[in-house]
């Protein structure tokens, strides 16, 4: 019962710079009563929070973000997260501009008060002689003023959000900064106020650590744009207003009067508002922001157009089918939003290393300048070596290394078809050594033809059809619409069948005409009468035989053909190709599966499984060492889907095969398998490629910064160089990520596209 009362909330949250400031956000929500869970998204700036509205309301959880130091508001009704907001990084870029000119004038001006540079002196003085002319403290009391003015106009917010962390005990990578210019600040107005102390200034560092620093925060923001661009695609792909018809009158209303059963026309050229099905007229449709398929795809009256796709050439009059959240656009937008906030399990090594990192950080920099203060004795040395410490420090890299490759690849895998469920499953997927396939739905069609039907006991051919159909037709499986599709093609009408069971994998049992009926596999009949019936001629190969029984009498049997889908041949070749072991497990009999394992390039099949012999074969897989995924479309497939180390399910199978899955394929194709796979190794590849960049640029950045090169090779940071340093190093890590959005596999689907299940 208390399942039922959970609600899920995503706020956008402010001021978040870096993973402490996302760990200190997850522990406030946490820490309030009544929050089950919380899921902060450095990349999109949201926290996800599923709470118990009867302990805590929403505006509690906002109380709880500002009093971790960051502000949250309410969603407004109707908006969705999806949506990219202003970023802020036209006024970051701005204010870098800005900085980083009066930085470079400030060094210019400064020079005169350093001193002796060699020939920069000498260039200077032949290029502006005046300016050696100018009283110093003159120059001093100017610098210190533009300094204090930039500093405020521009670094506001970093010393704004430090302060905020300060009061609640927090540190962040303002934190850094902000000491670092401070100590540097107040040293050069030091130098200023009493100039008979011979101090060297600092106010062209200061400015110019504020520049890097803004510049780095504002491509890092366009870069997060650019990553989160899949996701506000989609979410802007349904239409704000539909034509609804009433009467054969026509009127444009806001989508939210739209119901469920009204009639809607789409003219050429439009998207369609929702999900629904076409009643008159024809049309192609493009599904390529949904599926990645960007062949258009015909559609007329009795088949279903999705919300968001676009309508090519026809005006066509649909029924809406589904609204709102309920249609195929925002689940799909909505597990592409969870998934890019989810964290991976290679974050887990970020947030350990992040959660000491500032008050590392800061022990180091006292330790730069108590050891150049205890061996050169000079103030000067040991401030600008401490300040380098402070500003090179990068903890953004680290805590976007992981996040900001999760991010574009879940991106692009919706805009090929590929639905990552999250950072765990893509992970897991790009561990695996082992591809486990159903055949039936999966290899296959999924659309098999009844080829043969025999009669026994005295019944006649159409008897035994029109029987089983009346049986068959309370059935999902393919080959019960085969059958059923054979008897309506031969026009034979039928009572409807009562207390029908389903025998998931094996077959179904009924009562018909007051008997007891049996329809199933070769299994089920050895399992309930101990034999299969030998009253029959053989199947030919390839076939996929059912038998019937009334009252534990055979009268008839049916034979199905499926046909190997376009492209499975190549999916499985390229499989094989990337180093893995291939198998497939099929409930059909070894002399129906065999030939299409042949035609696909299978060795490994194993037949006549039930659900739970799949779900033991996995099992057995995974024991002998084996790293599985699982690929499947039907009922029977759920358990092993689950079991499995990655389940990937189709998007036209079973609802409960499409919730086991941990991947989903828009894409009913055996290429769309190798391409989730060849996304997930390369994701992890990149994850891997980050933080290994952003371990190593702190690992040697801050020892150089500290001086550590000094006594062998006399290298020494300025502070305003590990500044642009620390700026390049997260905007790397975004870059690298950014990679991700050309991706595409190496094997393309070719064969038609189905349209995922709502």
């Amino acid at each position: 019962m208390a399942d039922t009362q959970k609600e899920s909330l995503t706020l956008p949250v402010l001021g978040m710079t870096c993973a402490a400031c996302q760990k200190h956000v997850e522990g406030a929500l946490r820490a309030t009563v009544g929050v089950e869970s919380a899921r902060v998204d450095l990349m999109a700036h949201r926290a996800t929070v599923v709470f118990d509205p009867e302990k805590v309301a929403p505006s509690a959880l906002v109380d709880a973000v500002r009093g971790a130091g960051y502000e949250a508001v309410l969603p407004r009704p109707g908006e969705t997260s999806a949506t990219v907001e202003d970023d802020g990084s036209v006024s970051m870029a701005r204010k870098a501009a800005v900085a980083i000119v009066v930085g470079a004038a400030a060094m210019v001006l400064g020079m005169p008060l350093q001193s002796s540079m060699g020939r920069l002196d000498d260039v200077l003085m032949g290029w502006a002689p005046w300016l050696y002319n100018l009283p110093p403290s003159g120059l001093r009391w100017t610098l210190l003023v533009l300094t204090a003015l930039v500093m405020g106009w521009a670094g506001r917010s970093i010393y704004v959000n430090a302060a905020r962390a300060l009061c609640h005990g927090t540190t962040n990578m303002n934190t850094l900064v902000s000491i670092g210019t401070g100590v540097a600040f107040a040293y050069s107005v030091y130098a200023t106020v009493a100039p008979e102390s011979g101090r060297a200034v600092y106010f062209d560092a200061v400015l110019l650590i504020l520049g890097f620093l803004l510049l780095g925060k504002a491509l890092e923001a366009r870069a997060k744009r650019r990553a989160l661009t899949a996701l506000d695609s989609l979410s802007r792909l349904r239409p704000a207003t539909a034509r609804r018809v009433v009467d054969g009158v026509e009127a444009m209303v806001p989508l939210e009067q739209i119901r469920i059963g009204d009639a809607v026309l789409v003219l050429p050229g439009e998207r369609f508002p929702v999900d629904a099905e076409i009643v008159e007229g024809r049309t192609t449709v493009d599904e390529s922001m949904l599926t990645g398929e960007s062949t258009p795809l015909g559609r007329e009256p009795g088949e279903r157009v999705l919300a968001g796709s676009l309508n090519y050439d026809g005006a066509v009059t649909c029924h809406a089918h589904s609204l709102g959240e309920d249609t195929v656009l925002a689940q799909i937008t909505r597990m592409v939003e969870q998934a890019q906030g989810s964290r991976a399990p290679m974050e887990r090594l970020a947030d350990r290393a992040s959660a000491i990192f500032v008050p590392t950080v800061l022990a180091l920099a006292l330790a730069t300048f108590g050891a150049w203060m205890l061996t050169t004795h000079s103030l000067q040395m040991a401030l600008a070596n401490c300040v380098a410490v402070l500003v090179i420090a990068c903890p953004c890299a680290m805590g976007l290394a992981v996040p900001a490759a999760l991010t574009v690849a879940v991106g692009r895998g919706a805009q090929l078809g590929v639905l990552f469920k999250g950072g765990e499953a893509l992970e897991r997927l790009a561990g695996v050594d082992t591809v486990v396939l159903d055949k039936t739905g999966t290899l296959t069609v999924g659309r098999p033809v009844l080829s043969a039907v025999q009669a026994h006991s005295g019944y006649a051919e159409f008897d035994v059809l029109r029987m089983a159909a009346a049986v068959e037709e309370r059935s999902n499986h393919p080959i019960a619409h085969a059958v059923v599709e054979a008897a309506r093609a031969r026009g034979l009408q039928w009572e409807p069948a009562q207390d029908v069971k389903i025998l998931p994998g094996r077959g179904v049992t009924a009562r018909l005409d007051y008997f007891e009926c049996v329809l199933g596999n070769e299994a089920l009949f050895r399992e309930l009468y101990g034999r299969v019936p030998d009253a029959f001629l053989p199947p030919k190969p390839g076939s996929t035989r059912v038998y019937m029984a009334l009252d534990h009498q055979p009268v008839g049997c049916f034979d199905a053909r499926d046909t190997l889908r376009e492209d499975a041949a190549e999916a499985i070749a390229s499989l094989r190709r990337s180093g893995l072991r291939v198998l497939m497990l099929t409930g059909d009999s070894a002399a129906a599966a065999a030939p299409i394992a042949n035609q696909a390039g299978i060795d490994e099949l194993e037949a006549g499984l039930d659900p739970a012999g799949k779900l033991a074969r996995i099992r057995e897989l995974q024991q002998e060492g084996c790293r599985v995924a699982m690929v499947g479309d039907g009922v029977n497939d759920a358990g092993a889907l689950a079991q499995a180390d990655a389940g990937i399910a189709l998007g036209t199978g079973a609802d409960m095969a499409q919730e086991a899955g941990d991947v989903l394929l828009l894409r009913t194709q055996p290429a769309s398998i190798p391409a989730a796979l060849e996304l997930a190794r390369s994701t992890v590849f990149v994850m891997r490629e980050n933080l290994i960049w952003a371990m190593a640029y702190n690992v040697l950045g801050i020892p150089l910064a500290a001086g550590l090169m000094y006594p062998a090779f006399h290298i020494l940071l300025s502070p305003w160089i590990a500044a642009a340093a620390m700026a390049l190093s997260s905007v790397s890590v975004l870059t690298n990520s950014l990679r991700l959005r050309g991706w595409h596999p190496t094997t393309r689907p070719t064969a038609p596209v189905e349209a995922p299940a709502g």
